[in-house]
């Protein structure tokens, strides 16, 4: 194994193949590096469905535990429980998973008490430096006394805390199809669901790190086709998928057609402005317009920022925002640390379609005003020259406007295109939105013409 973490450590995570990347030894290095760089005295760590999470989970809590510190283990847990034990303890928390990445992967996402985020430039960095040190000599030995590990079962009052934000006691009965993917979707939905007016239709709730069914990435379309099925087949007045770590979740209404996540963002934006009365909205800048037309409407302030988490959180953070989201189906909630949740998501469209009589088809087209071309992936030789060809073929044409906040974001009266390059392959990813399909069309086909020249 190299000392070269440079593959390992993402931009704000940890992930890489178990065991080419790295093991369970370099996952107690981890756990010292993490307590050293975060100061932690004690700290929260849970862990996925995946074959490899135990063991890296628990190697984890060995080396912080040798540093001194506490460890409180709650054991499988979907992402955004981690961030609630985080929150609700006000301690440094480690989630051991590779979300909707394939079996042979595993990570680690971090974050400070309160779930605030560890990533490249608030901490990662450090603790990959620390760890690259230690691989041929071992962390340094400790004065302190270790720390004790002990094991705490959180399910039952993280969902009581997602209930207490959330009233579903009044809704209309619903019948509900959800797809977990084999992921921690099928740990967390029967008790955050228990007690509430939903027929559950449970697919692949089956915890295996294996995805014997599909992979756990709901944005590819491939992977809720056997939701959309099921929903029609069902009369179910909706649908929910959620990827392996459910953190996100990706919605089909009665037909079994996909909902915009810029939609459900627009529409839970709504119920949160009428909650607080009024307030800021975080959504990336490859969200619909629909979006902050409709906070504006609601009487919000949109913010635009970056696309990824770190940036959300941390305009969040400065804005005091309420809510934010993104068009890769995450939503983050003030009201929990700041920090994303697929399933407080689900709830308020659950509410939302429940506290009405009409389909959810009806009560969406509201906020889904626009044609999309969603997220093309081109393969280029040289990002940069291709971004300065589109720059240059726009920049000067009337009623154009260009920004650079994040990629290349051209914009006209009635369609707008960002292109972005990946971090971590030669891809250029496009965007584009207009007023009507073929307008969308045009544009997607002259920019991608660039694109590939």
């Amino acid at each position: 194994m190299t000392a070269d973490l440079s593959q390992l450590v993402k931009a704000y995570d940890v992930r890489g193949v178990v065991p080419d990347q790295w093991d369970e030894s370099l996952a107690e290095l981890f756990g010292a590096a993490f307590v050293q760089v975060t100061g932690a005295e004690a700290i929260v760590i849970g862990h996925d469905m995946r074959p490899s999470s135990p063991g890296l989970s628990r190697a984890f809590a060995r080396g912080a535990a040798a540093r001194g510190v506490d460890v409180t283990e709650i054991g499988l847990c979907s992402t955004d429980q981690l961030y609630y034990a985080s929150g609700a303890f006000d301690l440094p928390g480690a989630m051991f998973t590779a979300s909707h990445n394939p079996a042979k992967y595993n990570g680690i996402k971090m974050c400070r008490a309160g779930a605030s985020p560890v990533g490249q430039d608030t901490g990662l960095t450090e603790i990959r430096e620390l760890v690259e040190s230690w691989i041929d000599s071992g962390a340094p030995a400790s004065d302190a006394t270790p720390g004790a590990i002990t094991q705490r079962d959180t399910l039952e009052d993280y969902a009581g805390y997602l209930r207490s934000l959330v009233d579903l006691t009044s809704i209309r009965p619903l019948k509900v199809v959800v797809d977990a993917g084999n992921g921690m979707g099928g740990h967390t939905v029967p008790t955050v669901f228990a007690g509430l007016p939903l027929d559950l239709v449970p697919m692949y709730f089956e915890l295996d790190g294996t995805f014997p069914n599909h992979e756990a990435n709901p944005l590819d379309p491939a992977n809720i086709v056997d939701l959309q099925q099921r929903v029609r087949e069902e009369g179910a007045d909706l649908g929910i998928a959620f990827d392996g770590d459910a953190d996100r979740c990706f919605v089909v209404d009665e037909h079994g057609d996909p909902v915009s996540p810029s939609a459900v963002t627009a529409l839970v934006a709504s119920r949160e402005l009428a909650k607080h009365g009024g307030g800021t909205v975080i959504h990336n800048l490859i969200t619909s317009w629909s979006v902050p037309e409709v906070v504006r409407e609601q009487g919000g302030t949109p913010v635009r920022t970056r696309v990824g988490h770190s940036f959300i959180k941390a305009e969040m953070a400065r804005t005091g925002a309420i809510f934010g989201g993104e068009h890769s189906a995450h939503y983050y909630f003030r009201d929990f640390w700041n920090a994303d949740t697929g399933m407080l998501a689900a709830l308020h469209v659950l509410a939302a379609l429940g506290g009405q009589d009409g389909t959810l088809s009806e009560l969406v087209a509201a906020y889904d005003r626009y044609a999309a071309s969603g997220e093309i992936n081109s393969t280029v030789d040289d990002q940069t020259a291709r971004l300065t060809a589109i720059r240059e073929t726009y920049q000067g044409r009337e009623g154009v406007t260009i920004d650079e906040l994040d990629g290349l974001t051209v914009t006209a009266d009635d369609w707008w295109f960002n292109v972005r390059p990946s971090n971590t392959e030669p891809l250029l990813r496009l965007n584009a939105e207009a007023r009507d399909e073929a307008t969308v069309a045009k544009v997607r086909d002259e920019v991608l013409d660039l694109i590939r020249g």
